[in-house]
């Protein structure tokens, strides 16, 4: 993986859910700079994922909004490495049919609540970074900050911008 980093064992990790179709620029604002982009399901078109592959290479799970033939490409679990970790990512965790910490992931990385978590069980971080499309009032993204086998998660309440008509 080529990385954006100034230090090849920093990664920066850009984390999203549940856009369903739309991408907030103020998203895209804070996955800028990421060395790549995990998309946590509930994409609803093919054209995010388009958009977010501007910004960083992206690895996508289908979420149970994610319909028709283009989403049918798409796995509904991953597993993507990251330096020396692991991450497991999955649309809703209730799917979740493994013991992570026995599998040797890092982290486990979910949406489909539309609720931004962050908490650690059994050395494992469960990562949520909540929901960054039109449904909510609180809208957030994550950064995942990757160092050797440490990781280091932040969540980011998005403030999206008035449009005047």
């Amino acid at each position: 993986m080529s990385t954006k980093s100034q230090s090849t064992d920093h990664h920066v990790i850009g984390i999203i859910s549940d856009t369903h179709g739309l991408l907030r620029p103020e998203a895209v604002k804070v996955l800028e700079g990421t060395d790549l982009i995990i998309h946590a399901g509930d994409i609803d078109t093919p054209e995010i994922l388009e958009a977010l592959r501007t910004t960083a290479p992206v690895y996508a799970v289908r979420g149970n909004m994610d319909k028709g033939a283009w989403a049918h490409d798409l796995p509904k679990t991953q597993v993507v490495e990251v330096g020396e970790v692991l991450l497991y990512v999955l649309h809703d965790a209730l799917g979740l049919g493994v013991d992570p910490a026995a599998a040797g992931f890092s982290a486990v990385i979910t949406g489909h609540t539309h609720k931004p978590s962050i908490s650690r069980r059994d050395g494992v971080l469960f990562l949520n970074p909540g929901t960054a499309g039109p449904f909510r009032s609180l809208l957030t993204v994550a950064l995942l900050h990757v160092r050797g086998n440490s990781l280091d998660a932040q969540l980011i309440e998005l403030k999206p911008q008035l449009v005047s008509r």
